[in-house]
């Protein structure tokens, strides 16, 4: 077999690939065994049936057409690895010359297309530079933890008086859009905290001043529902008014919110969990941070077929598995973001750019650094999505085998390692000019593993 590479442009090539007959009569020979079992003909055992039987009663070009699809996968898997060609996807075989003289001991010549990995130059990670956010526990840090420890052992009383912020009032809602209430346009006994901005805009100033048994009427716009992004007449009704209770902040309250005895110990050990967040909040800010300087000191080349298929995918992501299952259009769904379809577009080019440009950067840095992944790591990372998917372990590797999807996985981690190493070459320091250092290389790792932009790479550009 002969075969030449041709540059088409920095992310596509053509294969020229000629193959003698000697190498095609395995396929021709195999052609004919597939056929034989396939069919019968009277007078003959099936599996028995001669070759030149085979040619009068199907046809030459039967056995020829399936010998060629059996021979072009082999032969261009060839050639691919004769000329060391970092392929990406599937091939385009744009021309077939000599199938109707191989009857006659002719050569196949065969064409095909495919996009390849682009050349990736990458920088010097010392020169990239970063400030992120100190590890600093303020004293309203600590209230503000221990004020929302108090609110979830609140309780609540009925109150015959106008409702004012922070109150809770059990409420029933109308909506009417073009004068007309939507199937999903009502709602009773709903609870709501005035003030957390959880239900409609400018629901917050209608309730307050209402009692038990009175209403109002505000305009908004639908955030969900079938009418998501109109605007609507929407009518609410107090039934109650409910007032908070804390509990008081003291040794008792510690003892019934934590293990702990005393509030002294309950402030100390939210301290500590607090320094903890902080900390993990601090590396994933790093992290992304570092990514985003990394990707733009690379130029790069998009394939354009994957780039179309990804910004494919993306798109039916969004309308099929996100949208369609809340009964919710693109056009509503793009009227309650407030942004136009070009907006659209754009915003999802420009995803699915970073997610192929993540991936091939960071590849390449594997490639560079011979990271390799072992089995203790990759059991803790499937550990860690499992986690995030509500599947046991097991039930996730499971998954995970039978839609093979292992070397994903494998490549997932390999890229939280490639991650994890520029961000330790890279010049961190937090707004206090004080350097930050990530020496914990195992929990680098795998916060960058769970980096959004990375794993992004990996699940959306699945396809590369």
């Amino acid at each position: 077999m002969k075969s030449a590479v041709e540059t088409l442009n920095p992310t596509r090539v053509r294969l020229i690939v000629e193959v003698p007959f000697e190498e095609l009569k395995p396929s021709l020979d195999a052609a004919y065994k597939k056929i034989n079992q396939q069919v019968t003909v009277p007078g003959f055992r099936k599996g028995k049936i001669p070759n030149k039987v085979i040619d009068q009663r199907f046809g030459r070009g039967a056995v020829l057409e399936e010998a060629v699809n059996d021979a072009l996968p082999r032969f261009y898997t060839q050639a691919v690895d004769e000329g060391q060609i970092d392929v990406l996807g599937q091939p385009d075989i744009t021309e077939i010359e000599g199938v109707e003289n191989l009857a006659d001991g002719g050569d196949l010549k065969f064409t095909a297309e495919v996009d390849v990995r682009p050349e990736v130059t990458l920088p010097e990670f010392a020169e990239i530079a970063v400030v992120v956010d100190p590890i600093e526990v303020s004293d309203e840090d600590v209230e503000k933890s221990l004020e929302q420890l108090r609110e979830r052992f609140a309780s609540v009383k009925d109150v015959e008086r106008a409702a004012t912020e922070n109150d809770i009032v059990v409420i029933d809602l109308e909506a009417k859009v073009d004068g007309e209430v939507p199937e999903d346009g009502t709602a009773t006994g709903v609870s709501y905290e005035i003030g957390s901005g959880r239900l409609l805009d400018g629901i917050d100033e209608a309730v307050v001043g209402l009692s038990a048994g009175e209403s109002k009427t505000f305009t908004t716009t639908l955030k969900g529902g079938t009418q998501v992004g109109k605007d609507s007449e929407v009518t609410v009704t107090v039934t109650a008014v409910q007032e908070k209770e804390l509990p008081e902040l003291d040794d008792e309250f510690a003892q019934l919110a934590s293990e702990f005895d005393t509030l002294e110990e309950l402030r100390a050990d939210s301290v500590k969990r607090l320094e903890r967040m902080k900390e993990f909040d601090q590396a994933t800010q790093a992290q992304e941070k570092v990514l985003d300087e990394l990707l733009s000191r690379v130029e790069l080349d998009y394939p354009e077929k994957l780039l179309a298929d990804e910004i494919g995918t993306r798109k039916h992501n969004l309308e099929h598995h996100q949208l369609e299952p809340m009964g919710l259009t693109l056009d509503t769904y793009l009227a309650s973001q407030d942004k136009s379809h070009e907006d659209y577009e754009k915003e999802t080019e420009e995803q699915a750019k970073k997610g192929i440009k993540t991936q091939f950067v960071l590849d390449q840095i594997v490639k560079n650094e011979e990271l390799g992944v072992n089995q203790e790591e990759l059991t803790e990372h499937l550990i860690r999505r499992a986690a995030g998917s509500g599947l046991t372990p097991d039930q996730f590797a499971q998954q995970v085998v039978q839609g093979g999807q292992v070397q994903l996985l494998v490549g997932e981690v390999a890229r939280g390692k490639a991650l994890a190493l520029v961000v330790e070459a890279a010049k961190v320091t937090d707004t206090n000019g004080e350097t930050v250092s990530f020496e914990d290389e195992e929990e680098t790792t795998e916060a960058a593993g769970t980096t959004d932009a990375a794993a992004e790479a990996t699940e959306e550009s699945a396809e590369a």
